[in-house]
């Protein structure tokens, strides 16, 4: 079908003179086609040099600095991303290292605040050791102390008592044996 239609335009062309050769296009006139051959090559050998001596190498140049630059960030990122996996690394190492160190200086430091405690412990309990027995010696010193003085006392008081409801002074020395005895008696339960 296609072929019938295609063959019944150019019939119609050919009588109604559709090339128009003769009505003013020169381009369909067969004498003008050497000259429209000759520039239509010489416009194409211009376009064709232009092109591969002056475009092309210009662009194959940037295309490949461009691939060279890709190629070379590439090789660069690589680089830097090994670089910083082994300093990441190295990073670990160390933090690794200085959390040994630290645990090993917590360790040591908790063993000598634990030495340096027991020793201040001891000490303190010497010198309270220290304390209570001079404080005891003291107590004993000082009841013994006093009961002399108790005997004083009560040998005073007895003779004024005695003085008073009598009457009559008594002899010291009968005054101050009796105290004495009857303190040696009692005297276990104040000491």
């Amino acid at each position: 079908m296609k072929s019938v239609l295609g063959s019944v335009i150019a019939c119609i062309a050919i009588d109604t003179n559709l090339f128009a050769a003769e009505a003013g296009m020169p381009q369909l006139d067969p004498t003008y086609w050497a000259s429209q051959a000759f520039w239509l090559i010489l416009v194409f050998v211009i376009l064709y040099i232009s092109i591969s001596k002056f475009y092309l190498p210009k662009i194959k140049s940037n295309l490949v600095n461009r691939e060279n630059k890709i190629s070379k960030d590439l090789e660069d990122a690589n680089d830097l991303k090994e670089k910083s996996d082994s300093k990441i690394k190295e990073y670990e190492i160390i933090l690794e290292n200085a959390k040994r160190e630290v645990s090993k200086i917590h360790f040591e430091s908790k063993n000598n605040l634990d030495k340096n405690i027991q020793l201040k412990k001891e000490e303190m309990e010497k010198e309270i050791e220290k304390e209570i027995l001079k404080a005891q010696k003291e107590i004993s010193d000082l009841k013994k102390s006093s009961i002399s003085s108790i005997q004083n006392i009560s040998k005073n008081i007895a003779s004024d008592i005695i003085q008073n409801i009598s009457g009559d002074k008594l002899n010291e020395s009968s005054i101050k044996a009796a105290v004495e005895e009857i303190s040696k008696k009692n005297i276990n339960r104040y000491l």
